[in-house]
């Protein structure tokens, strides 16, 4: 094994460089895994823009949240702490937890104060925290990634390849918002706003949990997403520049209106709340939002009393939801395979990000990165 660890590391905003790191030394309770995929998703490209300034992130940032590896060593503590030796595949969650406090004891690990670094100058996080810090390899943009001891880890079958262990994380999430989370189930109906990659995860969460309608809405330039949402599994789709979104829901459900509203979208303002509370059914619909709107003028508040709707958020995934998303990938029931759609070398972070923000002419749903790719042309796969 080198010596020493190429990664593209985040020097400003939207700025990236490649670097050589020495590689950190192990002992025997951490773990350093060779990266093969590290997804790309839209909080990379709010960050890359827009990096957060505390102390945990501050500096140079290897940034990648989503990856899968092969562990290339292992101290004998966390070999026996996690199940593993060394060859075995990995997808490794972006938190890194204490494991002690009163979030971590119940599972919800994603809620401890050692991993949130929007209120922890001190937090660590996979993709956030500065290479300044111990172990120095904190992100997936690399040829290797540090583990402590308190990685949370989820081992891939052979039965599932490297780029499709890559859709992990954003089918996690789509498993924890739509199913776990605001509680779709049999017989439901649901409008997903948004055809992208975790729209559509969404998608196939609520399909798989015997929804009776999907309806996913989008915009002109998302033709080919909405051909896909119907190969996943949708039953209408609806172009909301071209056709009334309202109307068009309400008549698709016989002027009922939906269970279940999932707000997948990015960047697109109040517009998308406010059609959720318009369609919704006439008592107790769920809205779930994971937008971060710093304001929202005229909030329906009185719309949404008289109705009796429960807004959710989505904020992140549990370990259930991991461990779904995995045998999710391994039935294949799906093609889900075609939801990653682009993958580049570590030598195009930066432009692999633009793609996924939608600055170029290429339309990518979910976008890998490869190290093996490292001086070879990228783009388009699917």
């Amino acid at each position: 094994m080198t010596e020493t660890v190429l990664a593209a590391v985040r020097t400003a905003p939207a700025t990236t460089e490649l670097r050589e790191f020495a590689r950190p030394r192990i002992d025997t309770e951490s773990a350093l895994l060779r990266i093969e995929v590290a997804g790309i998703c839209g909080t990379d490209v709010k960050l890359y823009k827009n990096p957060p300034t505390n102390r945990a992130t501050r500096g140079p940032v290897i940034m990648g949240h989503e990856n899968v590896g092969v562990i290339a060593e292992a101290g004998e503590k966390f070999k026996r702490r996690h199940g593993l030796r060394e060859g075995d595949r990995v997808f490794v969650e972006h938190y890194v937890a204490c494991f002690s406090c009163a979030w971590c004891r119940i599972g919800e690990y994603r809620h401890c104060e050692a991993t949130d670094w929007r209120t922890n100058d001190d937090a660590r996080r996979f993709g956030y925290t500065s290479a300044d810090n111990p172990g120095t390899l904190w992100g997936g943009f690399s040829k290797y990634m540090f583990l402590p001891w308190n990685a949370v880890l989820h081992k891939i079958p052979d039965s599932i390849t490297a780029e499709e262990a890559g859709l992990v994380m954003p089918l996690s999430n789509g498993i924890e918002w739509a199913l776990l989370t605001a509680g779709v189930g049999y017989n439901d109906t649901v409008l997903i706003q948004g055809p992208g990659q975790q729209g559509l995860a969404q998608l196939v969460a609520a399909k798989q949990a015997g929804a009776a309608q999907i309806i996913v809405s989008g915009t002109t330039r998302d033709r080919a997403r909405f051909e896909l949402a119907k190969e996943l599994g949708a039953d209408e789709v609806v172009d909301v520049l071209t056709e009334d979104p309202r109307e068009k829901v309400m008549d698709l459900t016989g002027g009922r209106g939906v269970d279940y509203v999932l707000d997948c979208t990015s960047r697109a303002g109040t517009a998308p709340v406010l059609l959720g509370v318009d369609v919704l059914k006439r008592r107790e619909g769920t809205l779930l939002i994971q937008g971060e709107l710093a304001a929202f003028p005229d909030f329906p508040v009185k719309l949404i009393t008289e109705k009796a709707i429960t807004i959710k958020s989505a904020r992140g995934h549990s370990f259930n939801a991991c461990e779904l998303a995995v045998a999710q990938l391994a039935s294949h029931r799906y093609p889900l395979e075609k939801l990653a759609t682009h993958r580049y070398g570590i030598d195009q972070v930066d432009h692999a990000i633009r793609v996924l923000a939608g600055e170029t002419d290429e339309d990518a749903i979910h976008v890998s990165m490869m190290p093996e790719l490292v001086g070879r042309p990228g783009g388009r796969v699917r």
